[in-house]
């Protein structure tokens, strides 16, 4: 097991919480949700459980922390993209956005356990500081988007949740799960192939186009 030093100021503690969610996104690429434990975090880092339990409590503490930073470069980079007053079609409107969703595609993954499982093991105050972020980046989104396509709020923020939850639906689906992989080789199953970018392009023109 590597040295472990407990972290001794705010700065250190930063450190080590980084340490933590970058070794639990290691694990969550190779291994499904339910595989990945405070335990199988610890051995990834070479520490105790007990040191691991000085920084979180929960593996979805962990999680959430880990989504906060991809939602920011998500809705950051939709942000950019889009900028205030563009004259930009729905057809460059639904290229670009889907250019953004597939360069995202890990957050989407993060996103399909966010409400069902994540949200549910985590203090209420943890949650609280998480959904002011969401309501902050979401928000602004939708007020540009409501801009960009002349309609409400309302309707904007219903387009924006759409995408994302068909984005999210889509990237689990895309992923290869080494077991779903078995299994469909057993009964000798070959599923069609998927384009992440294509099949949200089209998505995003088809919902563009119903403003309701």
């Amino acid at each position: 097991m590597a040295d472990y030093i407990r972290a001794r100021s705010d700065e250190h503690k930063e450190e080590r919480l980084s340490q933590i969610k970058e070794a639990t996104a290691e694990l969550f690429s190779a291994l499904p949700y339910s595989e990945i434990t405070l335990t199988t975090i610890a051995e990834k880092l070479g520490w105790s459980r007990a040191n691991l339990y000085k920084y979180v409590t929960t593996k979805e503490e962990i999680f959430l922390e880990i989504c906060a930073e991809k939602m920011a470069a998500y809705y950051n980079s939709l942000l950019s993209a889009f900028p205030e007053d563009n004259n930009f079609t729905t057809e460059v409107i639904a290229e670009v956005w889907a250019g953004i969703v597939n360069a995202n595609q890990d957050y989407m993954r993060y996103v399909s356990y966010l409400n069902p499982v994540i949200e549910t093991n985590v203090t209420v105050e943890r949650l609280a500081i998480f959904k002011r972020k969401y309501y902050d980046l979401a928000n602004a989104f939708r007020d540009r988007l409501a801009q960009m396509l002349g309609t409400t709020q309302d309707t904007a923020y219903k387009i924006q949740m759409d995408v994302l939850f068909y984005a999210s639906a889509n990237a689990v689906c895309c992923y290869k799960n080494p077991l779903i992989q078995e299994a469909l080789k057993q009964i000798n199953i070959t599923p069609p192939p998927m384009d992440f970018y294509k099949d949200m392009k089209d998505f995003l023109k088809m919902r563009l186009a119903w403003k309701e």
